[in-house]
């Protein structure tokens, strides 16, 4: 859509039918996906990919240079999958060399002033309330929930379908499934309330409970645990998912509730 009132750089490549609100600034080597609408007031800079049937709300900073001193003005970039809406006043940078890209999957629902720094990457059909802010380099999985204010620390990864509670400090990687809460972050319980909506049956919801149970509720470290589940428990996707996720875990899993240490 011609829109006067908007500033489009004659190198960025905007689909026919992409609707662009007065006051906007589109920069040079950006990429903008059919039926995607841009609200007012939005500053999208080099770099950006943007999917179809995105919908980006006023104020929102897109692919702006990373917050990082060791940035050098690498060509790198800000992948957003189609569907996604971001909404107000949202920040989101654009990769450094560590990883060239910071990604954004499909689906997804950023609301207002969210941050998400350099050479993060998310998956897809994940929710963040609003001011929850990502550092640097964090991997967060599918259908992962964070509610309003949550902070991650750079290098932490979340599990998919995980649920992190409102005002949470996230230091510790987030193993899939959980919930978490408290401070310090600890296992709460398993999502099961997110899991029922997605379709997971009772009895692979008491599948992962049983599984979280011998990891935080038995009082073993984390080798004895997992030791334990790769004995004792059947061998599924669920189950590889979790073991295999505490064994890459490169900050230490978040503690249990029901544990001393």
């Amino acid at each position: 859509m011609n829109q006067p009132l908007a500033y489009v750089h004659p190198g960025a490549k905007i689909a026919k039918n992409v609707v662009i609100e007065p006051f906007t600034t589109i920069h040079n080597n950006v990429v903008i996906g059919e039926g995607t609408w841009i609200g007012s007031n939005v500053t999208i800079m080099e770099g950006a990919r943007i999917g179809k049937n995105c919908n980006i709300f006023p104020g929102a900073v897109i692919s702006a240079i990373p917050q990082d001193k060791k940035f050098n003005d690498e060509d790198t970039t800000t992948e957003i999958g189609d569907n996604t809406t971001i909404r107000e006043c949202v920040t989101i940078n654009r990769g450094t060399s560590d990883r060239m890209k910071t990604k954004i999957g499909k689906n997804c629902w950023i609301m207002a002033y969210c941050h998400i720094a350099h050479d993060c990457v998310v998956g897809d059909n994940c929710i963040f309330s609003n001011n929850s802010t990502l550092a640097g380099h964090i991997n967060v999985g599918d259908y992962v929930v964070l509610a309003g204010m949550a902070a991650v620390q750079q290098f932490c990864s979340i599990g998919s379908h995980a649920f992190v509670t409102g005002g949470s400090l996230v230091r510790k990687d987030v193993p899939p499934f959980v919930k978490a809460g408290r401070e310090p972050l600890s296992y709460v319980g398993v999502n099961s309330i997110g899991l029922r909506r997605r379709g997971f049956s009772t009895e692979k919801i008491r599948e992962i409970q049983d599984i979280y149970r011998i990891l935080y509720q038995k009082n073993f470290n984390n080798t004895q645990a997992v030791a334990i589940i790769e004995v004792e428990m059947e061998a599924t996707p669920e189950r590889d998912d979790i073991l295999e996720f505490i064994k890459n875990s490169q900050r230490g899993i978040m503690k249990g509730y029901f544990r001393s240490n």
